[in-house]
């Protein structure tokens, strides 16, 4: 007869007598086709109720550890694909999730947002008035392409500020870039050659490739992308990002802009994908104007999101589809739910049309402005021009460090981890095979800890010293 020590609290009878049987099950104390005691005999064994056995024998039924007979009883299944050793699995489980442990004290490499930066305020108060004033709205489906008061104002926004006139129903929500960039090549095809920029951003790659599509990469020179290169390489689509590059900041001159455009038109089914990403953030001077606004053969999808002009939390991207595409679209993806709550549609829909997010950019740019100041101050004040010069433009919430050091780029990277400070390197972009080291690093500064900046920045010019200095060490000691 089955006996369990039945003096438990803080969860039900039942649920105890259940996880009994089936441990007993898995580790094979109980056999397969075994008759189990029957309810009422069970219950006078272990002084419980039959409803307690009964619950308890019901859970083991629907989860398959059970089977009954009519009349006959209650028997064990066959359970054996569902059992496994302490070796193999259960709580020995190991999932390497391939990401690097904490421990770096600054880095240089993120572009998070700081939380002082975020209107919380205005946020809470629309969040409120959106639940108040769209009961009914916010318990409807949003269209595929997102709700409408959102892509109207996605459309004025892009008018005032990158001078596109574009019609609502061109614009898709979605969430994340990433998602965009999926249904793109679901709408291009995956038998299309896509084109990225080399060095570029790695999970381009990455996305391409999961979804079977066939990527090359263009090297660049001075202005971008080169359309030479572009041209050899058969593509039938390049994704650029012309007003602020990642990595290297390299702003597309308009010159470059119309020859890519002449190459999108000469082929039919070539497109350009426009990551207008950081475009928010020119410090000084107007904004460039977008390549989709100087697009007159309808080539060019335009994409951005608002993670860094709000916070990456917010997972709301968009993309601006030409006439033709944006037809195809509705035919053919229609079927695809948006990904995006219509709580943060809506909220978001107000914050634009309000003048919120006008509001928000010109202040993060006034304070974005003074923090690159400062920084830039710090800089020339750690390093000699001699040790770092520093590569930038007017446009994006990053810069280049380039240090005159015997050290290769990794060899630097490491020392620098060593201190426990993380910095990238353009090599760190290439795809494929690094030409050579360029010595020039990438200093993300939106969420930059500005108390430990300076002495990070010394520990920086101890290590670029590099090999000679520790000859001149070894040698003196």
């Amino acid at each position: 007869m089955l006996t369990y020590d039945m003096n438990v609290t803080g969860r039900p009878l039942y649920q105890h007598l259940y996880e009994c049987v089936r441990d007993d099950i898995l580790q094979g104390r109980l056999r397969i086709n075994e008759k189990m005691p029957s309810k009422r005999t069970l219950a006078a064994n272990l002084g419980v109720s039959t409803i307690t056995v009964e619950n308890a024998y019901e859970q083991l039924i629907s989860e398959g550890y059970m089977y009954s007979l009519p009349r006959k009883g209650y028997f064990i299944s066959d359970i054996a694909e569902l059992t496994f050793s302490p070796e193999t699995g259960g709580r020995n489980l190991h999932i390497d999730k391939g990401r690097e442990s904490g421990g770096t004290l600054f880095d240089f490499t993120s572009n998070r947002t700081e939380s002082a930066d975020f209107p919380f305020s205005v946020w809470a108060k629309l969040m409120r008035e959106t639940i108040s004033r769209r009961e009914k709205d916010l318990l409807t489906m949003s269209p595929c392409e997102g709700v409408r008061e959102l892509r109207e104002a996605i459309a004025a926004h892009l008018a005032s500020f990158r001078g596109m006139t574009i019609d609502p129903d061109q614009v898709i929500i979605g969430a994340g870039t990433e998602y965009l960039y999926t249904l793109l090549i679901k709408l291009l095809g995956p038998d299309r050659i896509y084109a990225i920029e080399n060095p570029g951003y790695k999970k381009l790659d990455s996305i391409y490739r999961s979804n079977g599509a066939d990527c090359r990469y263009v090297e660049m020179d001075g202005k971008g992308l080169d359309p030479r290169r572009l041209a050899a390489c058969g593509a039938d689509i390049a994704h650029i990002s012309p007003t602020h590059h990642f990595p290297t900041g390299i702003t597309m001159p308009v010159s470059r802009r119309y020859e890519l455009l002449a190459w999108a038109r000469e082929k039919e089914g070539r497109y350009i994908i426009e990551d207008d990403y950081d475009s928010e953030f020119r410090l000084n001077g107007k904004p460039i104007p977008s390549l989709q606004s100087i697009d007159a053969g309808r080539k060019v999808i335009y994409m951005n999101t608002f993670s860094k002009s709000l916070t990456s939390t917010i997972r709301i991207s968009y993309m601006v589809l030409p006439e033709p595409l944006a037809n195809r679209f509705f035919r053919e993806l229609s079927f695809y739910s948006n990904t995006v709550s219509t709580f943060e549609q809506y909220t978001l829909a107000a914050f634009i049309s309000r003048g919120y997010f006008e509001k928000h950019i010109n202040r993060m740019r006034l304070r974005y402005g003074r923090k690159r100041s400062r920084i830039l101050q710090l800089i020339r004040q750690v390093f000699s021009r001699e040790e770092c010069r520093v590569i930038e433009n007017d446009s994006g919430l990053h810069f280049l460090l380039e240090f005159r050091t015997d050290l290769t780029d990794r060899e630097l990277q490491e020392r620098l981890l060593e201190k426990k400070i993380r910095m990238g390197s353009i090599t760190d972009y290439y795809m494929g095979p690094v030409p050579h080291d360029r010595h020039q690093f990438i200093l993300n500064y939106s969420g930059i800890d500005m108390d430990g900046l300076e002495g990070s920045l010394v520990e920086i010019r101890r290590c670029i010293a590099g090999k000679e200095a520790e000859i001149l060490k070894n040698a003196a000691d």
